[in-house]
């Protein structure tokens, strides 16, 4: 049994130290490191598609110095958010290799079927650059590898964390901002009636047709028509209305009409993708995704909850 475990030991031992063999920074080959992509240019980078470890993608398109969101028709995207991160693709090198088997690039998170990011460059050429990023053994640092290429190598240059396929990692998230003073009534419908508001001497928001036993709850107006002009959007979902989005019969219907004379609206459709609704604001070509908390009163609230109510008097 003694002669058991010590053949056993010793083989836990050679294992041990071949894992360490195998995944131990080092550096390249010799000679000084050198580029992975030697010729890379940003200026010539013309789309970016990043894939994570759940399947979810984003598909990022250049035209000219603008960038946009091409599976969203062309949504704008920030400039500022992208070229930094091109440029980062240009500082990859070979100072740290990790290894050089296929049987290592599942353990590093670098595989084809094993990745925690995969990155498609496309080139103004009609070439495609793609690598892998894959695990990180410390915060600074992550395992790559280039499709095509046996090396994984460590770099410092680039996170997993800088590329998410989420879209408002990319975008300016506002979908409409309108200044709450320039608007002089807001017509609110949904299912439990027709609601329009006014201002009144004192810019306060209050119910057009108020009875004299109410009273109104001025947070509760203000609340509608703060959400009726600021929007954050979820996602873009594109220039195209489908039916999914529910917005034939729109959950609800604002209209604002402005000091000017001018009129928007915004339609809110159904609830889909987990708990966003589907929106469209008649200045914008664009449909979006919003998050049930910005829309939900402009839903779901009636009359009484614009107003005060009263205090229940105490049993005796």
């Amino acid at each position: 049994m003694k002669r058991h475990q010590q053949i056993l030991t010793g083989i836990l031992v050679v294992q041990i130290i071949l894992g360490v063999i195998t995944f131990w920074p080092r550096s390249g080959s010799a000679g000084a490191a050198q580029p992975v992509f030697p010729d890379l240019k940003v200026e010539d980078i013309v789309a970016l598609t990043i894939t994570d470890d759940q399947g979810a993608r984003i598909v990022l398109r250049r035209s000219g110095e603008n960038w946009s969101l091409a599976e969203a028709g062309d949504y704008p995207a920030r400039a500022s958010s992208i070229t930094p991160l091109l440029d980062k693709f240009t500082q990859l090198d070979t100072a740290t290799l990790v290894a050089r088997t296929e049987s290592s690039y599942k353990a590093l998170q670098v595989a084809d079927d094993n990745f925690v990011r995969r990155i498609d460059v496309g080139m103004k050429d009609g070439t495609t650059h793609t690598l892998y990023l894959g695990s990180s053994p410390r915060y600074t640092a992550t395992h790559f590898r280039v499709v095509g290429q046996a090396e994984t190598y460590l770099t410092a240059a680039l996170s997993t964390w800088e590329l998410s396929t989420g879209a408002t990692s990319w975008i300016d998230t506002s979908y409409r901002t309108i200044d709450a003073a320039t608007v002089k009534e807001v017509l609110l419908q949904n299912a439990n009636g027709f609601f329009k508001f006014v201002k009144t001497e004192d810019d306060t928001w209050t119910l057009a047709n108020l009875a004299a036993d109410e009273v109104i709850a001025p947070a509760k107006t203000a609340d509608i028509v703060s959400k009726a002009t600021r929007i954050t959007l979820q996602r873009p979902l594109g220039l195209t209305d489908e039916a999914s989005y529910g917005l034939a019969a729109p959950a609800a219907t604002v209209t604002l009409t402005m000091e000017d004379g001018s009129v928007t609206t915004l339609r809110v459709g159904a609830k889909f993708d987990g708990s966003n609704y589907a929106v469209k604001a008649s200045e914008s070509p664009y449909y979006v995704a919003v998050s049930e908390y910005n829309v939900r009163p402009l839903v779901e609230n009636d009359r009484a909850e614009f107003l005060e109510q009263p205090t229940p008097t105490p049993e005796p």
